[in-house]
C-alpha cells in the first residue's frame, strides 16, 4: 500500500474511533455510569481555571448562603405591602430567594421528585426513545449543557418537557414509562403555573407596575401570565471525580423566572459578592431566581445571577426547574415606565428566535446572550462578560 493510501486508512480508522467515542458521551451520563467507570472521561474533565473548588471541611468558610425567604401566604395578606418590599430587595441584591408556604402541596412535590428518579433509572432502551438533538423539540431526553456544540461536556442528564399547552396530542408524546410520569408532570406543572402566575403579579408589583394607572404593563399583565413554560428534570449522577467537572456550568437563565425543586442533596451554588455559595436546601420550597428576560424588561434593576451546580462522588442529585417567560412569539423589551432621562434604555429588544439562533452557534463558554443585547453607548457593562450565560434549557 501507498504512503498516501496509509495515511488515508489512517485518518479513517481515526474518525471512525473519535465517531464511536462521541457517540458515547451523546447516550448520556447515565449510561457511562451504567457501564461501571472509576475514572471520568477527559470529555467531562474542565480546564484548571474552570474547575469548582474543593477544599477540605475544616477550611470551609462561608460556604453555605441562607437566601433571603419570601412567605408566599403572607404575601396575599395584610401584610402584602412589607412582603413586596422584600421581594424587591431580594431580585436586585441576590437575583434569587426561597419561596415557602406556597400552597402545593408536599406529596405533588415528593411526586415529581419520585417520577423523576424512576425515569432516569429506567433502562438505557427506555430512555433512548426520547434522546434528540434538536433543541425545539417538545419532548427530549439529553444531556451536558448544550451537546450540540459543548467542548467539555458537564455531568448531567435531562428530560425536558414543553407545557404551555397541555393538549391531549402533546401529552401523548411525553414518555409512558413510568407509568406516572405524564400524571405527575402534568399535575405538577399546572400548580407550578398557577403559581408562577401570582408570583410574577407580585414582581410587577414590586416594580411599581401595577397601581400606575397611566402605564401598560398593569394592560399586559396576562401575556406575563400566558406565556411559555418548560419543565426541566435534571440528573447528576455520582461522580468519581467531582472536582474535575460540574453539573452545570455557571450560567444564567434565559427567562423571567425559574421556579427551582431540590432533593436533599445539595450541589445548586450562586456568584454572591464573588464568591461562589452554595444553597441550603429547605424541604417543600421553591428556589425562584430571576431570568434575563425579567433583567431586561425590568431595565436591569432586578438581576439575572451566575448559577452552577456541583457533583458529588456518593449520592445522585434530582432537580425540578419550571422556566417561564413571554410567549414564544413576544418581543423581550425593558418596560417603558421605567425608562427616563436618569435610567436611559440599557437593552436592545430581543425575541425567542434571535435567542435560539444566538446560543446554536455558540460553545457556552464563548457566548455571553445578555450581554449582546446591552447598549454599550449607555456604559453599562457587568464585572464579568466572560463567564454570563444564557441558559436556554429547551
Amino acid at each position: 500500500m501507498c504512503p498516501t493510501m496509509n495515511i488515508l486508512a489512517t485518518e479513517k480508522i481515526k474518525e471512525t474511533y473519535e465517531e464511536k467515542i462521541e457517540c458515547r458521551y451523546q447516550k448520556g451520563v447515565r449510561h457511562l455510569c451504567e457501564s461501571g467507570i472509576t475514572k471520568i472521561p477527559i470529555k467531562y474533565i474542565l480546564p484548571i481555571s474552570d474547575r469548582p473548588l474543593i477544599v477540605k471541611k475544616e477550611e470551609k468558610i462561608e460556604e453555605n448562603l441562607n437566601l433571603p425567604i419570601i412567605d408566599f401566604a403572607q404575601l396575599q395578606g395584610p401584610n402584602r405591602s412589607q412582603v413586596l418590599k422584600s421581594l424587591a430587595k431580594a431580585c436586585e441584591e441576590y437575583g434569587f430567594f426561597q419561596l415557602v408556604n406556597h400552597g402545593i402541596h408536599s406529596d405533588t412535590i415528593q411526586h415529581i421528585i419520585e417520577v423523576g428518579k424512576k425515569f432516569f433509572e429506567l433502562p438505557f432502551e427506555e430512555r433512548a426513545k426520547y434522546m434528540s438533538i434538536d433543541m425545539q423539540a417538545p419532548v427530549r431526553v439529553g444531556t451536558s449543557f448544550n451537546q450540540n456544540k459543548d467542548g467539555v461536556f458537564c455531568w448531567r442528564d435531562f428530560l425536558k418537557l414543553s407545557c404551555h399547552s397541555l393538549s391531549s396530542d402533546l401529552l401523548s408524546l411525553w414518555p409512558s414509562s413510568p407509568v406516572d410520569l405524564r400524571e405527575a408532570a402534568s399535575n405538577y406543572s399546572e400548580q407550578a403555573k398557577f403559581l408562577y402566575q401570582l408570583l410574577v403579579g407580585a414582581i410587577l408589583e414590586s416594580l411599581g407596575l401595577l397601581n400606575n394607572e397611566n402605564n401598560n404593563d398593569g394592560q399586559n399583565l396576562k401575556e406575563f401570565e400566558d406565556g411559555s413554560q418548560l419543565l426541566v428534570l435534571n440528573c447528576y449522577p455520582s461522580c468519581p471525580e467531582p472536582d474535575l467537572t460540574l453539573g452545570m456550568p455557571p450560567h444564567s437563565d434565559y427567562g423571567l423566572l425559574t421556579l427551582l425543586l431540590q432533593d436533599e442533596v445539595k450541589g445548586l451554588q450562586i456568584q454572591h459578592q464573588g464568591k461562589w455559595l452554595t444553597v441550603e436546601p429547605i424541604p417543600n420550597s421553591f428556589v425562584v431566581n430571576v431570568g434575563d428576560h425579567l433583567e431586561i424588561f425590568s431595565n436591569g434593576r432586578y438581576k439575572s445571577v451566575l448559577h452552577r451546580v456541583l457533583v458529588n462522588s456518593s449520592k445522585s442529585r434530582i432537580s425540578v426547574a419550571s422556566l417561564h417567560s413571554l410567549p414564544y412569539s413576544s418581543k423581550i423589551q425593558p418596560s417603558p415606565n421605567l425608562i427616563n432621562e436618569s435610567n436611559p434604555k440599557l437593552y436592545k429588544d430581543t425575541d425567542f428566535s434571535t435567542f435560539l439562533g444566538y446560543l446554536s452557534s455558540c460553545e457556552h463558554k464563548s457566548k455571553s446572550f445578555l450581554e449582546s443585547r446591552k447598549l454599550v453607548n449607555n456604559q453599562i457593562m457587568s464585572s464579568s462578560p466572560e463567564n454570563r450565560v444564557a441558559c436556554f434549557t429547551l
